[in-house]
């Protein structure tokens, strides 16, 4: 059987989860855990469940907190509304990411990936994790947003660039510039390499958007929407961006 923990704050959700893992004969759930204290203490003083499905934001914080402080050989798939925290779940043993709702058949598709993992004569999963995680381009395809004392989604289709500027990145919609807790370097890795590409050290362009392209004296792109700053490509990058255009 594989020993499976579930981590949710909210009721329902967890009990819908439940009812869903109790459709795998070999799944077992050993424990439910709601708050980043509870599942501290439990990792603590219980051994580590092979997986664990975890959400993202609790009610007293992030369930990377627990795996920060309690350190786990254990496989974890994540499940939250928000993929803000991509980068930093696939650092932290995550094999993979499920967006709420979750569907019946991610949830298989990640059970099946979580059995892959795990050899046929290693049942109880000792092997190194980090040697059985494939390297998988996990990309965002939304980001939250801090605008005062509210929260709002943008999808990644929605944005024409991200720029820095003052030690801050800003994405960049029609309507307006927004700031967001990612680095460009961050960026680089979670978006779609098809769509998104970084022009310079400051710039990282969507495809989307591309108004016209300069290139005399230099390579300069104006998009449709972007702030007053002139975008151009940098001359260690003129090739790859070429190749970008019509890969």
């Amino acid at each position: 059987m594989i020993k499976t923990v579930i981590i949710e704050d909210e009721k329902p959700a967890s009990r819908k989860l439940e009812r869903m893992l109790n459709n795998f004969p070999d799944i077992e759930i050993v424990a439910k855990i709601e708050s980043v204290e509870e599942g501290v203490a439990w990792f603590s003083e219980n051994e580590h469940p092979q997986l664990i499905f975890s959400d993202i934001v609790l009610g007293d914080g992030l369930s990377f907190d627990i795996f920060e402080k309690v350190p786990t050989k254990g496989f974890i798939i994540y499940t939250t509304a928000f993929d803000q925290y991509t980068l930093k779940a696939f650092k932290l043993n995550s094999i993979d990411y499920l967006l709420k709702p979750i569907l019946d058949e991610d949830l298989e598709r990640a059970v099946e990936k979580f059995k892959s993992f795990i050899p046929a004569n290693d049942t109880n999963g000792s092997q190194d994790i980090k040697q059985l995680i494939r390297k998988e381009k996990s990309t965002l395809s939304r980001v939250l947003v801090k605008i005062g004392y509210n929260l709002k989604i943008i999808q990644t289709h929605e944005i024409s660039c991200f720029f820095s500027e003052n030690k801050i990145v800003y994405l960049q919609t029609e309507d307006r510039t927004y700031p967001s807790d990612f680095t460009l370097d961050e960026l680089e890795d979670v978006l779609d390499e098809k769509k998104f590409f970084r022009v310079n050290r400051q710039f990282i362009i969507s495809s989307d958007y591309i108004k016209n392209i300069h290139t005399s004296p230099y390579y300069k792109v104006d998009l449709e929407f972007q702030p007053e700053e002139e975008i151009t490509v940098s001359r260690d990058r003129v090739k790859d961006f070429k190749d970008w255009l019509v890969s």
